[in-house]
């Protein structure tokens, strides 16, 4: 299956992992899951990061590498995911949730979120 995985989830599953419930978890081990990060996640814990809202245990060059080398897959935005944007009711006011949901919905795979105000769309939210 392939699921596409909010902020949140990205940062605990690279190091607080018993924050994570356990269909998150079991959906993350499974080795025959497609598990897709995006972009946008990356660009929002960047810029956390950068104002100081954030700080990481490691360097943001290694915590992509971590990414990566967990065989998550990075899932740029397209023009089809601005498209479904531009089109999604405000429940959720977060620019970087709100791509991530348009993504979801553009691709036809779930997200995995503890987020609830994800519920609200039209995607499958798994927590």
């Amino acid at each position: 299956m392939r699921y596409l995985i909010d902020t949140q989830i990205l940062i605990w599953s690279l190091g607080d992992i018993q924050k994570l419930s356990p269909s998150a978890i079991s959906i993350l081990r499974r080795e025959e899951n497609d598990i897709f990060i995006s972009v946008a996640s990356l660009w929002e814990i960047a810029i956390k990061i950068s104002v100081e809202k954030i700080k990481l245990p490691v360097p943001f060059e290694d915590f992509i590498e971590e990414t990566l080398s967990n065989n998550f897959e990075i899932l740029g935005i397209e023009l089809v995911h601005l498209l479904t944007l531009t089109s999604l009711p405000f429940y959720h006011r977060d620019p970087f949730d709100r791509v991530i949901i348009s993504q979801a919905i553009s691709e036809k795979i779930a997200i995995v979120s503890s987020d609830e105000k994800f519920s609200f769309y039209n995607v499958e939210k798994i927590w």
